[in-house]
């Protein structure tokens, strides 16, 4: 989106080329939208530009009407409308990631949240986001979250601050939806870890803020950080080397698993 608030160049032509695929191969948008499941209105918004398809309307939508990779070239595109530059080399990588770890001192990690908690996060932020953006941000985020469920899942560990699981974004019902959909994730997903630092933890590793880490398809390992200065991506060696071993520290002084996901269920029955 532009300033005007009109649709993005790259959204007008990704828009046209949906409907010239579509009508090329004889479906109305109707027909469509029931082959792809979706609603009718969401298929004329991505026509229209109204909205940024998804990863995976794209590549369903050019099987159903056999574009034959045009609309899978896409990807690259609608990747740059989702994602802040800085973000958006961690966000292509992360898709075929082998190991994801992050440490949260303020909000559930984003490939756990739910909607309702993505869109009361996206509400608070001061200055204040348009209609149009927040949902973009929530699509984009929830975009993120297959990589949990792929065929070949990466190793995920996350620690969090016992803090943010008190941090009613939303309200009461949306934060106890959001402990017990972390608390169902814990028990469906072998790969997932979480742990919980206690407030009460006297010495901590984690003062300098959140980060998140990852080693890629590739072996290579990154850090990205976010801050009020500004989000930076890490990949110096020796800066990586110790951020992991920092992450390692954080991991030791947070309640092991098990303990973490009793807190995390105490923490949702009081609410």
């Amino acid at each position: 989106m532009g300033t005007s608030g009109e649709p993005s160049g790259v959204r007008r032509l990704v828009g046209d080329l949906i409907r010239i695929h579509r009508t090329r191969a004889g479906l109305t948008q109707k027909e469509s939208a029931d082959r792809l499941l979706i609603s009718e209105s969401l298929m004329g918004a991505y026509e229209r530009a109204e909205r940024i398809p998804s990863l995976e309307f794209l590549h369903d939508s050019d099987r159903v009407f056999d574009a034959r990779g045009a609309l899978k070239a896409c990807i690259e595109l609608v990747d740059e409308e989702k994602y802040p530059a800085k973000f958006l080399d961690w966000a292509r990588l992360e898709r075929n990631a082998r190991v994801i770890s992050a440490y949260e001192t303020m909000l559930i990690p984003g490939l756990l949240q739910t909607e309702a908690y993505a869109y009361a996060l996206y509400r608070s932020r001061k200055p204040a986001y348009t209609e149009d953006e927040i949902v973009r941000h929530v699509g984009a985020r929830l975009e993120r979250q297959p990589v949990l469920t792929r065929a070949d899942p990466p190793h995920v560990g996350f620690v969090m601050e016992e803090s943010i699981l008190e941090k009613s974004l939303g309200g009461p019902a949306v934060l106890k939806e959001q402990l017990l959909h972390l608390l169902e994730q814990i028990e469906r997903l072998n790969h997932l870890t979480v742990q919980v630092v206690p407030s009460q933890q006297h010495t901590h590793a984690g003062l300098n803020g959140p980060m998140q880490l990852m080693n890629t398809a590739e072996g290579r390992s990154l850090v990205f950080v976010e801050g009020q200065g500004g989000d930076r991506l890490i990949s110096k060696p020796e800066q990586v080397s110790d951020l992991s071993d920092l992450f390692g520290i954080l991991r030791a002084q947070a309640l092991n698993p098990w303990e973490s996901a009793e807190l995390i269920e105490k923490k949702a029955g009081q609410l």
